[in-house]
């Protein structure tokens, strides 16, 4: 019955098995597929991301990511102090800020 769900192992002469190059080459071509499908991409969406975020200038409208629009109304080193309607200031921190509209836009909505 045992050997029904396991199967036998019986003893071989000599191992003869010695490790080529393909068994090196799985591991590294592997490596470099997640290199290129995911770790690049995500770094390269990352610098831009902190880029837009040092480029911020008073007067830009901006998308937090809460989903808040306003415009910007000062600018500290970690803080931003963001205009959503008239006499309605919110500070959010920069890192916060999810993307830049383009200007005009929220004056459409």
């Amino acid at each position: 019955m045992i050997d029904f769900l396991i199967s036998p192992a019986y003893a071989a002469g000599e191992a003869t098995a010695t490790p080529g190059l393909m068994d090196f080459a799985f591991p590294v071509v592997l490596l470099v597929l997640f290199y290129f499908m995911l770790i690049r991409p995500q770094s390269k969406k990352a610098k831009q991301h902190r880029a837009m975020q040092e480029s911020l200038t008073k007067g830009d409208e901006i998308v937090t990511d809460g989903g808040l629009m306003g415009k910007i109304v000062s600018i500290n080193e970690n803080a931003i102090s963001v205009q959503l309607a008239e006499n309605i200031e919110v500070k959010v921190r920069r890192e916060s800020i999810n993307s830049v509209l383009p200007k005009g836009t929220l004056k459409k909505l």
